[in-house]
């Protein structure tokens, strides 16, 4: 990395809770905006179904290099006076070992939109953040991403050994592959999933040449898999996010047998803590996440050797953030009067990580509202795959239909307490699907332990801040202004 690093990373939050709005004013200050590219695709359309109101996501299209694609984007999702009452917003096929073209091209497409967007208008540096666990989109969301310029790549929740390499050949648009996680698989067996940038857009390496290879930063919990990813991974890492058990969404789980507290989260020791001397002697730089979001923690992370820190919760409820309007109002409402709570679910994920759920009435977190949701997978990214007996891939997902994972050989008990994060993740973003019964998916809020701190951000007077209010904090500054 030859520019200058930025003290600080806004967090990839949510399903577009770290939106291009967001990314781009944390980016105009001079710092590294990030977009969520997870389930961007989803997104995408129901902006366009929604009417695309400040025309945003139709502008970025007008930019995608192939004229062509972005207008069938329009031609099937835009409706010019938003959805009927009742209108559900379309979905897309579920990924799955053999993904549709219009799948991959959609997902290209929705990927570049956001980067786009969030790079409008300055020079600055801009990242996108997925996740390992959701391995089958990541292909086509970064050569998306990588199409519009992307600067960083940032990924956690997994061990993401390959993505580095693949950031090499997408540059060139070359093939690229992705060995998948297969339950019940053997050392033999080998599932993977293929991705074809010039088969999808036979034209496109001639017309934009070699794309820029952005820097990779993976999120990390220990000393030993930073280790892993520099000894194993297929290309060069260029930083580490470290990230502690306080961060919101998704935490590592806790080193050894699982323990939990009397209010059922699990219980973190000092061999969950990083050693920061064998991280500076590895030599790349490095950031802190997970209760740093003050301007004494950003003190601390400096003078321990790091570049500087993550923060996910301070930006996650600040104006520009993705977070819908109402569930943002009663969080911030909570917060000024001292009665919010997170909680370290241990089980509320499908993927089996402990995952931050603020306990808010009104979202699944509030059980009366999880017990009246009929269970159902209409999105999957989350889904487990698995090795039948005939040796093909199935998919389940703990938070599907009881009787549907169990008849797929799934435990029942393992059905117990998990939560639809695709579907209520898209609606904390304010994008709720409607069923055609009329039943609105209610919403779930993640978020780190800091949240009980970002009344420290609020002007005094207001209540509700914005970006620049959470930099001038951390930076101990003026007022921030934008740059370009």
């Amino acid at each position: 990395m030859t520019a200058a690093l930025p003290k600080i990373i806004q967090g990839g939050m949510g399903v577009a809770i770290s939106n291009y709005r967001l990314a781009n004013a944390v980016s105009r200050y001079g710092q590294l905006g990030v977009v969520s590219g997870t389930g961007i695709a989803m997104i995408m359309i129901a902006r366009l179904m929604d009417g695309d109101p400040n025309g945003d996501v139709r502008r970025a299209l007008s930019h995608f290099p192939l004229p062509d694609v972005a207008a069938q984007m329009v031609e099937k999702y835009y409706l010019p006076n938003g959805r009927e009452p009742r209108q559900p917003y379309k979905r897309m096929t579920m990924w799955s070992l053999h993904p549709s073209p219009e799948l991959q091209i959609t997902t290209v497409v929705a990927n570049f939109v956001e980067v786009f967007l969030a790079k409008e208008g300055h020079n600055n540096p801009v990242g996108i953040n997925l996740l390992e666990k959701v391995q089958m989109p990541n292909m086509a969301s970064l050569y998306g991403a990588m199409l519009a310029g992307v600067d960083y790549v940032i990924m956690g929740a997994g061990v993401p050994i390959q993505i580095a390499g693949i950031l090499d050949k997408l540059a060139r648009h070359e093939d690229v592959s992705y060995r998948l996680d297969v339950l019940h698989a053997t050392q033999d067996d080998e599932y993977v999933l293929h991705f074809s940038p010039q088969t999808l857009f036979p034209t496109l390496a001639a017309q934009v040449g070699t794309l820029k290879r952005p820097n990779f930063l993976p999120i990390i919990s220990s000393v030993v898999l930073a280790q892993a990813l520099l000894k194993r991974s297929s290309g060069s890492i260029e930083g580490f996010v470290i990230e502690t058990p306080a961060a919101g969404g998704h935490n590592a789980p806790p080193r050894g047998q699982m323990q939990l507290n009397d209010d059922g989260e699990p219980i973190y020791s000092e061999r969950d803590v990083v050693d920061l001397a064998k991280m500076r002697a590895l030599g790349v730089p490095f950031w802190l996440a997970g209760s740093y979001g003050t301007a004494q923690k950003l003190q601390e992370a400096l003078a321990a050797g790091a570049v500087g820190i993550q923060v996910g919760t301070a930006f996650a409820f600040c104006d520009e953030s993705g977070m819908a309007q109402p569930e943002k109002e009663r969080v911030l409402a909570r917060v000024l009067a001292g009665n919010i709570r997170v909680k370290t679910d241990p089980i509320a994920s499908p993927t089996g990580f402990p995952f931050k759920v603020v306990q808010l009435e009104g979202t699944t977190a509030d059980p009366s509202v999880y017990a009246e949701r009929e269970r159902l997978c209409d999105v999957g990214f989350l889904r487990h795959l698995y090795k039948q007996e005939d040796g093909t891939i199935g998919y389940r997902c703990p938070a599907e239909p009881v009787d549907q994972y169990v008849k797929k050989g799934g435990d029942e008990a393992d059905t117990v307490g998990r939560m639809c994060l695709c579907n209520q993740l898209g609606a904390a973003a304010g994008f709720p699907q409607t069923r055609r019964d009329g039943y609105v998916e209610p919403s779930l809020v993640t978020s780190g332990d800091e949240l009980v701190h970002i009344g420290q951000f609020i002007p005094a007077g207001q209540t509700h801040y914005s970006a620049a209010d959470v930099l001038q904090v951390l930076l101990q500054t003026e007022r921030a202004q934008p740059l370009t």
